[in-house]
């Protein structure tokens, strides 16, 4: 590894390093310009935004690929989730999914026309619908989430396991301290919309 070239006073030359950590260039930026600007936060939240925009972008191109979109992989997963027989009410996908009625309407709507889900009149409630999982959505929610997962392991693949059981450790007390200051305990899923 080359080594970075030193100033008279020991210290690395700034101008050596410029553009190899923009993260860095931010805080120390906002440094200069604005002393006792708190900065802490620019090397945790900017990288947490840029791998959102990177994985959230990866995830469209492979569903691209897998000819089904984000909203409808949704609305499958949370049904194959459920577990037998998969099927649940629409209100409960609009809660599961993190969207308005209106939207789960759409999601459902879409995947009926393409054979994916079924609808049919709930139980107990005069106009509650159930919408199942067909056997063509279970085929299409079981080979799309493992292209998904499968391509979101390979882009871990830097740290090593002990490193990935450690960040995500950070990360689940990082959200439920954020949820719990924004008053928000909503789980989304990037990509989906």
């Amino acid at each position: 590894m080359a080594s970075t070239p030193k100033n008279q006073d020991g210290r690395g030359d700034p101008a050596a390093g410029a553009g190899t950590d923009p993260v860095e260039e931010i805080a120390t930026a906002w440094q200069r310009e604005r002393p006792g600007t708190p900065v802490s936060s620019i090397g945790i939240v900017t990288p947490l935004w840029q791998l959102a925009k990177l994985f959230g972008d990866d995830r469209r191109r492979v569903l691209a690929r897998a000819g089904v979109d984000p909203a409808t992989l949704d609305l499958l997963s949370v049904l194959r989730r459920g577990g037998e027989p998969y099927a649940l009410t629409t209100r409960e996908l609009a809660h599961r999914c993190l969207v308005t009625a209106g939207a789960v309407s759409q999601r459902v709507a879409r995947a009926e026309r393409e054979g994916l889900v079924t609808r049919e009149p709930g139980e107990g409630r005069p106009r509650s619908v159930l919408v199942r999982l067909t056997a063509a959505g279970h085929e299409r929610v079981e080979a799309t989430v493992d292209q998904v997962l499968g391509r979101e392991t390979e882009l871990l693949d830097a740290l090593t396991d002990e490193q990935q059981d450690q960040l995500a450790g950070l990360l689940r007390i990082l959200l439920r301290d954020a949820q719990q200051r924004l008053g928000d305990d909503r789980i989304g899923q990037v990509g989906a919309d």
